[in-house]
């Protein structure tokens, strides 16, 4: 199975302080056939003016992922965390059974644009936690977050992995994930264009794809480097 969801498909809110695409249902935005995927349940696409941001509100049983690709994000919360987050640096709240906390563009005169990834813990309750790290920015995979926060990874609680997906222009790369588990890409930056057997994708950035009974993959670039991000799912 392969879902393709262009980047114009996505539902859309405008805040003035904030633009936002979602890739699935959030918020004011309700579409019945776009509930999530799997463990996956958000992906927004947020851009924030100067100075904006999201106050104090809370969140339970949901594991948060936040990587900034343009600006600084401040962060606070219940835990006594106080943090900024910078670009290319990626944050992990594990609200547990209960956290408060913010989010601010830090910048007085710079737009903020962040991606924010919800994904459900494979367990409800326990404590609330915070991680931040940066990654290396080398071609190939990298892995950003799994459950046994394997190779200096995001620790992360489900039965899930979350991969950097980096492409010079032109080249290809070779995933294989277990038979059961399903992927779901989604395209920052770059075209990309994946090969299953006789099963064909190809993306612009904001698309994303869901994929369901197909373990083998080359994905290749084109003209540009590619930027994406790779969820193995249960």
């Amino acid at each position: 199975m392969i879902e393709l969801r262009k980047s114009s498909q996505r539902g859309s809110a405008d805040f003035g302080w904030l633009q936002s695409r979602h890739s699935f249902s959030f918020g004011r935005y309700y579409d019945p056939a776009q509930m999530g995927f799997s463990a996956l349940r958000v992906i927004n696409d947020d851009r924030v003016t100067p100075g904006a941001g999201f106050d104090t509100h809370g969140h339970r049983d949901m594991e948060i992922i936040s990587l900034v690709l343009d600006g600084v994000i401040a962060h606070r919360d219940s835990t006594g965390q106080v943090a900024e987050l910078p670009a290319g640096e990626y944050q992990l709240m594990s609200a547990g059974r209960g956290i408060m906390h913010s989010e601010f563009n830090a910048r007085a005169k710079q737009n903020l644009h962040f991606l924010q990834i919800w994904i459900e813990p494979d367990s409800l309750g326990g404590e609330p936690g915070y991680q931040q790290k940066p990654f290396a920015q080398t071609p190939g995979l990298t892995l950003i977050a799994s459950k046994d926060g394997a190779a200096g990874s995001l620790l992360l609680k489900q039965d899930a992995k979350l991969f950097q997906l980096r492409l010079d222009a032109q080249t290809s790369l070779n995933y294989q994930t277990q038979a059961g588990r399903k992927l779901y890409l989604h395209l920052v930056t770059g075209s990309l264009s994946g090969q299953s057997g006789e099963q064909h994708i190809s993306l612009q950035p904001g698309d994303g794809v869901k994929i369901a009974d197909l373990t083998d993959w080359q994905f290749s670039s084109g003209a540009e480097p590619v930027f994406a991000l790779l969820f193995d799912l249960p």
